[in-house]
């Protein structure tokens, strides 16, 4: 069963995200607060969250938002994050959960459903492969944040 999440899971959708921040050894990067996401996912809506329930528990989720494609002239969803606890892990809430998105970016008219992975995590590569899904080529990934973004833009 899945859910999306409502303002009062802003506290267990933080525990998810130092949980896989931790898995892929970034704890220390996490800076988001309770506060900031009520600000950002409910009150201006920028990104939507999904859990995945075992017996009603939420063991896993998704946080996704939409992306536009000039190409394909349509918006398309971005999945930011995906993460199932380790103790679940082996029981198809990851493949329910690419599924359960599937379905919406199809419902929603979107062209397509993309996402990063660490080149580390082999396990998630893996995975993603056996779904059907293939790297891009010929792309790199930049970043601007922090002091260069403030420098920027003055």
């Amino acid at each position: 069963m899945f859910r999306f999440a409502n303002e009062n899971d802003v506290a267990l959708i933080l525990q998810f995200i130092r949980e896989l921040a931790d898995y892929e050894k970034m704890l220390d990067e996490v800076v988001a607060t309770e506060e900031l996401l009520k600000e950002w996912i409910f009150e201006k809506q920028k990104a939507e969250v999904i859990f995945v329930l075992d017996d009603g528990k939420e063991v896993g989720f998704a946080l996704f938002f939409h992306n536009f494609s000039t190409f394909l002239g349509r918006a398309g969803i971005y999945l930011e994050d995906l993460y199932v606890r380790p103790e679940c892990r082996g029981k198809g809430y990851g493949k329910a959960l690419l599924k359960k998105l599937a379905q919406i970016a199809v419902e929603r008219g979107c062209g397509r459903l993309e996402w990063w992975c660490l080149d580390w995590n082999k396990p998630s590569i893996d995975f993603y492969l056996s779904l059907g899904a293939r790297p891009m080529t010929d792309w790199t990934v930049y970043r601007i944040a922090g002091d260069t973004l403030t420098e920027l833009a003055n």
